[in-house]
């Protein structure tokens, strides 16, 4: 049996299995924040930690490391 013969295994499966951004749990909880760069109010869908900087979308590219 060569691999083009054995059909494809993910057929039938469901498509929003698994992943962060497929699941349909509902709204997400945002959290009011202030931006640690610009100082502009703005929201995020995670619960901030102390002591650890928050960034607004305009800011958050500049401190990305990649």
């Amino acid at each position: 049996m060569g691999f083009n013969d054995r059909g494809n295994s993910f057929r039938g499966r469901d498509s929003n299995r698994g992943g962060f951004r497929g699941s349909s749990s509902g709204p997400r909880e945002m959290h009011k924040v202030i931006c640690s760069d610009c100082g502009v109010e703005t929201e995020v869908p995670f619960k901030p930690t102390e002591g650890r900087p928050v960034y607004c979308r305009d800011c958050l590219p500049k401190h990305r490391k990649f």
